[in-house]
């Protein structure tokens, strides 16, 4: 399967298992502070949504450790479903970069303090976002984060 991922610092697409792609999106859809769930928790979810016994918790522990590497389709589609993503994250390059992207944006969403943010920005002047954008652009470097990239190409538009 052709596993690909972000980016790297040089700018070049690094590629990424699927079991990579497996342990991502448990550490974003899992809660702060809660312990992922267990391949057996995975699976139960997965075969009572199907209605049927679709995977078991081997198979995802499997997957997940990258000890097998190409699952049937509707192995996928199940995953995906669990999930709440696109099966075309397991198989795209550019679907999974744009599926982390917002799946990134939703958990910054799902801080009270940005959703704040973006909630009383609403009605703002253009001049007036574009220079509350630049005050969080200036405080990013101040903390030594990384640049806004979801930021920019909002600002480009």
């Amino acid at each position: 399967m052709n596993d690909a991922g972000g980016q790297s610092p040089g700018g070049h697409t690094e590629r990424r298992s699927l079991a990579e792609k497996l342990e991502h999106l448990l550490a974003i859809t899992t809660p702060a502070g809660q312990r992922p769930p267990s391949n057996e928790d995975i699976a139960t979810a997965i075969n009572i949504a199907a209605g049927e016994k679709t995977i078991s918790a081997t198979y995802v522990w499997q997957l997940r450790t990258g000890r097998k590497t190409n699952p049937t389709m509707r192995h996928l589609e199940s995953l995906a479903q669990y999930f709440g993503v696109s099966a075309a994250y397991f198989l795209s390059d550019e679907e999974s970069r744009k599926i982390d992207d917002q799946l990134a944006l939703l958990g910054a969403l799902k801080q009270s303090d940005a959703r704040s943010i973006a909630l009383r920005s609403t009605g703002l002047s253009e001049s007036s976002r574009r220079a509350l954008h630049s005050m969080i652009d200036q405080l990013r470097k101040l903390e030594g984060l990384p640049d806004d990239e979801l930021g920019q190409e909002e600002t480009a538009r």
